[in-house]
């Protein structure tokens, strides 16, 4: 008996999406021993039509045969095809692993969370919540007083601190739950950034869904993590020590380097997640052939080989870290109070900067032959700290001024991407309004809530340069290898 192999052994299948050949090739074949009955292999063939692979044996001795006696046009679809599809699939087989649009929208979920603990300890500074749970426990921690037993103890807890023997020594249970609320929240919200950025990072990285690049990145972010929390400790302990009873005039806080270092982490930690996770979305647009930074016509080799690219983005670089110093600063302004000083713009007493006896008083140097008395005013008198914050953020505003300015010019729009032009467009918008939260802020001496939103400002400016940055990276290399993969699959012939 005769039998086409071509349409039995290609015979469609669902999973295997082929497409039945017609082919009256026909091939003899000697007879095959089954249980029971002898019948001819061509015979066997044509009865069993279901999946050809069903005895591999049948199909490995025939498969030669047929391949020999196939036409040419089935030889040449099947070049065209099959070839094609399998150098396509070895060449996707040896990328790189590239991060999925789910590892940047997680960690840009991550980042709104450090930007919302950043705003929420402001609010504890500014409402003088913060030395009001005088233990650090991180596991039970999170659970609060729970009957008024409880509330007793941890209120007698309060009234051994400083805090409350110099200035709220009249405080009642109910106003103490207030502030231990605040701080309890702030608390507990660092505690869940931990959980919901280490849970999906294990995740991800058994999943080998993360760039080889992004693991020192990401190991380094859960450090910080892990690292606030100790270090918050280590900021409230300083206002807890009884050594202030002793100085004359002291008023109990948290020290200002301390809170500069908690803080400055805590932003460092935000730039980091918040840069991180734009580019994997936007490598992932890339490389999948979107366009980069909004533009399919501009090439990214061409702006960042260019000289005046290559000027706008050390200028841009050079204005985030400008942005980074000034917020920094503010930490030592409320670390000292030093907002409730000379509440009056542009002046300082009258005078566009106080007399420098009072910006660098020799009573705040500590060694006999008054070395330290420089970076010892720089740091530690208001005076000087509220005068070096007022320098730095007109410096701040103005060089955001001047680059949205030099982004105007004819040249340079036509050289930057559309998203570039959109951050520095939202930057100079971003800078204006802290300006004004600024003076706010120093004006009506230093509400809550303008003084919070000067806080949230700053990160929101601090996050427009960060985009700013994104949109003039050049694409990794992960992207750049399945951008041309891809380019290649459509094009075979490029």
């Amino acid at each position: 008996m005769q039998l086409s192999f071509v349409n039995a052994l290609l015979r469609p299948r669902a999973h295997l999406g082929l497409r039945a050949s017609r082919t009256l090739s026909t091939v003899s074949c000697p007879p095959v021993n089954l249980p029971g009955r002898t019948v001819a292999k061509s015979c066997f063939a044509f009865e069993v039509n279901g999946s050809p692979f069903r005895y591999p044996w049948l199909y490995q001795r025939c498969y030669s045969v047929v391949a020999q006696q196939k036409p040419a046009v089935i030889r040449s679809l099947e070049n065209r095809f099959f070839s094609a599809n399998a150098s396509h699939a070895a060449e996707t087989s040896q990328l790189p692993v590239l991060a999925q649009p789910a590892v940047g929208r997680w960690l840009l979920f991550s980042s709104a969370l450090v930007f919302a603990v950043i705003v929420v300890g402001g609010v504890t500074r500014l409402t003088e919540s913060g030395l009001s749970i005088t233990e650090w426990k991180p596991i039970t921690g999170i659970i609060p007083p729970m009957n008024a037993e409880e509330w007793n103890v941890e209120f007698e807890k309060y009234k051994t601190t400083p805090e409350f023997k110099l200035l709220n020594h009249s405080i009642t249970l109910d106003e103490f739950k207030n502030i231990f609320y605040m701080e309890w929240g702030h608390r507990v919200l660092g505690r869940v950034i931990g959980l919901t950025f280490v849970i999906p990072l294990v995740y991800f990285r058994l999943r080998k869904k993360l760039n080889p690049s992004m693991h020192f990145q990401l190991t380094g972010m859960t450090l910080l993590i892990a690292g606030q929390g100790a270090l918050g400790w280590y900021m409230v302990k300083s206002g807890l020590e009884n050594s202030i009873m002793d100085t004359p005039g002291a008023v109990p806080r948290v020290s200002q380097y301390r809170l500069a270092a908690h803080l400055g982490t805590a932003v460092v930690l935000y730039a980091g997640m918040l840069g991180t996770g734009l580019a994997v979305i936007k490598d992932w647009r890339y490389a999948n052939g979107g366009p980069w930074s909004g533009s399919r016509t501009m090439n990214w080799r061409d702006m960042l080989s260019n000289p005046v690219g290559k000027k706008f983005l050390r200028l841009s670089k050079g204005l985030t870290a400008l942005v980074f110093l000034t917020a920094l600063s503010g930490a030592f302004v409320a670390g000292l109070d030093a907002g409730l000083l000379y509440n009056e713009f542009p002046l300082m007493g009258g005078r566009l900067a106080p007399p420098l006896n009072e910006l660098f008083s020799s009573a705040y140097a500590k060694n006999a032959d008054g070395s330290d008395v420089w970076w010892r005013n720089i740091f530690e008198n208001p005076t000087t700290v509220q005068f070096d914050h007022r320098v730095l953020a007109m410096t701040t505003y103005i060089s955001t001024c001047l680059l949205f300015a030099y982004s105007r010019r004819p040249a340079i729009r036509a050289l930057l991407p559309p998203l570039a032009r959109t951050s520095v467009t939202a930057a100079f918008a971003m800078a204006n309004v802290q300006v004004l939260l600024g003076l706010a802020t120093l004006l009506y001496l230093v509400p809550v809530p303008i003084a919070a939103a000067h806080q949230a400002g700053s990160i929101a400016l601090l996050s427009t340069m960060v985009h700013l940055l994104v949109s003039l990276r050049r694409p990794s290399l992960a992207a750049q290898a399945w951008r041309k993969a891809g380019m290649r699959a459509k094009n075979p012939g490029v």
